[in-house]
């Protein structure tokens, strides 16, 4: 472990291990893309619960699309703010862990945005529109009108694989071309942090096609951190993964340790992004929290998104 000059980037405190709804009671299912929607989508996913208050943790992440079918709440983001839900809900970009309460039953049907998908279908700078909760159909325009209704009035009805079609239908009809040096700097971004779970800038900027205030400014704009927060947010995010699967081995874990300074930065690194302690990010209680960090979303190169790399000690 390494000294620790790292910037904080928010309180180590802002998301206190309130009490999460149990484990048995929230049903979350994850679906992989179809062929089309994988530059645009790296995961779908259904959830339902039927208690009357829902709790739990939403990580970091690049951007969520999703409809509300029965239920709503808000998110609580890391600055104390509070947002509600929206019938189709539009999660933009977060730089840190977030809390949401629900009031249930809850069921949701939803898609978690890559990077190309998040630019491509909104348009939206997540340097300016980051840590927010939008309404999707407001933001996304008519391909989207209906969607959150009719989902809603036959969820109980429709099949996921009609759901993901209603949704990959929008999606496509929506999105739009981004220019294409900003294409490849989001593809040279997605190898960059899989190359290391502490992938170096110098690295990033030898490939970008930018000068540096260029790509400090279009990594920004496309992800909501400029590259040396955004390279902190996947360590913390895979470093999470890691150390909450049971095949995860002691030299493994070791690595993972190794690329942080010493105990204490690791959990506030992990209580930040991941939005839990080591010890509580494979809790039982946290059964939302444990599905966004299943090891498959960070394992599979490809449509996946900075991959755990190989050599975890890179």
């Amino acid at each position: 472990m390494k000294p620790n000059r790292e910037p904080a980037l928010g309180p180590a405190d802002a998301l206190p291990d309130i009490r999460l709804t149990d484990r048995g009671l929230l049903r979350l299912e994850i679906f992989p893309p179809p062929a089309a929607l994988t530059p645009y989508v790296t995961t779908f996913f259904r959830m339902r619960c039927d208690e009357r208050s829902i709790r739990d943790v939403q990580p970091s992440s690049i951007g969520l699309l999703a409809v509300m079918a029965r239920g709503g709440g808000h998110l609580r983001f890391l600055d104390g703010r509070v947002e509600p839900s929206r019938p189709l809900t539009l999660m933009t970009p977060t730089s840190a862990a977030a809390t949401f309460e629900v009031a249930g039953p809850w069921h949701l049907f939803g898609a978690t945005l890559s990077p190309l998908g998040w630019a491509a279908l909104t348009g939206l700078s997540a340097s300016a529109h980051g840590n927010r909760l939008y309404d999707g159909e407001a933001v996304l325009g008519p391909a989207f009108a209906g969607l959150a209704r009719r989902i809603a009035d036959e969820f109980d009805a429709l099949s996921v694989e009609a759901m993901i079609e209603l949704f990959s239908a929008a999606i496509l009809a929506s999105v739009r071309r981004i220019p294409p040096g900003h294409a490849r700097l989001l593809k040279s971004v997605a190898q960059w942090l899989a190359g290391s779970l502490s992938p170096d800038t110098e690295t990033l900027l030898a490939v970008s096609g930018y000068s540096q205030r260029q790509t400090q400014r279009l990594v920004d704009r496309y992800f909501g951190l400029p590259p040396t927060a955004l390279a902190r947010k996947y360590r913390a995010l895979r470093a999470a993964t890691l150390l909450s699967h049971p095949a995860t081995t002691a030299e493994q874990i070791a690595a993972v340790q190794d690329h942080f300074y010493d105990q204490p930065h690791m959990i506030r690194e992990l209580r930040l992004f991941a939005g839990r302690t080591p010890g509580r990010i494979a809790d039982p209680d946290t059964p939302y929290l444990s599905a966004m960090l299943d090891l498959r979303n960070f394992r599979e190169i490809g449509p996946r998104f900075a991959p755990i790399p190989a050599d975890l000690r890179a």
